[in-house]
C-alpha cells in the first residue's frame, strides 16, 4: 500500500497471529519462507503488498479476535509449532480452532501452566530476559530435601556459563519444594538440580506472573477480562537492551527450541 512502512517479516507474521518472532526466524531458516517467490534472509522487510508464502502456502491476514488461552500441558507433549516433525505437540493436542502458538516452553517430562495465543506482541513482553516475571514451580526430586539444598538453589548456582540469578526455594516435604524463578534458561530447574546431585522426579509449573494453574490436567480455559487486564498492567515498560540479548545468547549455547522463542523454559 501507497505510504506504508515496511516491517520485517518475523514481526509481520508475528502480528498476523501466524507465529511468533523467533518461529519466523527457524522458517526463514530452515528455506520454509518465500517473498514474492523468493527465499528471504533474515530481517528482509515486507509490507501487505508483497507474496508471502510458508511451505507454498499463502499467508493472509486473518480476522480473528485475539485468543489468551490457559493450558495445563500434560507430561509427554511437546511445545512446538511444527506439527509435520513432532506427531505428540501441543498444537493438535489442543485441536484449537484458529491458529495459536504457546508462550515460551515446557520441556516434554514437565507439565503444568503454559500459555497459548496468537497476539505476537503479549509473547514478546512475557518472554523477555529482564521483565522479572514470576514462575511459580512445584518439583520433586529423587533425594530429601535439606536445608543445604535450599540454600544453595537460592543463592544461585553455575549453570550453562552463567549463575543463576537468586530465586525463592521452599521446602514443601520430604521430596519436593517450590521454586519461583525470574528467568529461563534451558532446562534450568533441573541443570540446578543435576548440579547439586539430585535428579529431578516431575516438574510441574503452577503459576505464571499473575496467573494460576487451575485446570485439569490436559484442559484449557480463556483468560478472564480480569486476569488480562492486570497481565497487561505488569507487562507496562517492558523492554529488551543489547545487554539482555547478549546474556540470553550466552545461556542457550546449542539449544534452538520451537514455538516462540529461542531458549525457553522448564
Amino acid at each position: 500500500m501507497p505510504g506504508e512502512t515496511p516491517t520485517r517479516i518475523n514481526k509481520y507474521l508475528s502480528e498476523l497471529g501466524f507465529c511468533s518472532r523467533r518461529e519466523a526466524d527457524k522458517l526463514i531458516d530452515a528455506g520454509r519462507i518465500t517473498i514474492n517467490g523468493a527465499v528471504p534472509e533474515m530481517g528482509t522487510k515486507v509490507t501487505t503488498a508483497d507474496e508471502i508464502r510458508v511451505d507454498g502456502k499463502l499467508v493472509v491476514q486473518e480476522k480473528d479476535k485475539p485468543v489468551y488461552l490457559i493450558f495445563n500441558k500434560p507430561v509427554g507433549i511437546v511445545c512446538t509449532t511444527d506439527t509435520r516433525v513432532e506427531k505428540d505437540n501441543i498444537i493438535d493436542f489442543i485441536n484449537y480452532p484458529t491458529r495459536i502458538f504457546p508462550v515460551g516452553r515446557l520441556d516434554k517430562a514437565s507439565e503444568g501452566l503454559i500459555f497459548l495465543t496468537n497476539d505476537g506482541d503479549i509473547v514478546n513482553k512475557i518472554l523477555r530476559a529482564r521483565n522479572n516475571h514470576d514462575k511459580e514451580y512445584i518439583v520433586e526430586v529423587d533425594k530429601p530435601v535439606t536445608a543445604s539444598f535450599v540454600t544453595r538453589m537460592s543463592d544461585g548456582l553455575p549453570i550453562l556459563d552463567t549463575i543463576t540469578r537468586k530465586c525463592e526455594v521452599e521446602q514443601l516435604g520430604k521430596n519436593r519444594f517450590k521454586i519461583v524463578l525470574t528467568q529461563g534458561l534451558n532446562r534450568q530447574i533441573r541443570r540446578m538440580c543435576e548440579y547439586l546431585g539430585y535428579e529431578v522426579t516431575r516438574l510441574k509449573r503452577v503459576r505464571i506472573m499473575n496467573i494460576h494453574l487451575d485446570v485439569a490436567v490436559g484442559k484449557y480455559r480463556q483468560f478472564t477480562p480480569a486476569e488480562l487486564a492486570e497481565l497487561n498492567r505488569l507487562l507496562e515498560g517492558s523492554s529488551k537492551t543489547y545487554l539482555d540479548q547478549q546474556g540470553e545468547a550466552s545461556a542457550q549455547k546449542g539449544f534452538i527450541p520451537s514455538g516462540p522463542r529461542r531458549r525457553r523454559k522448564e
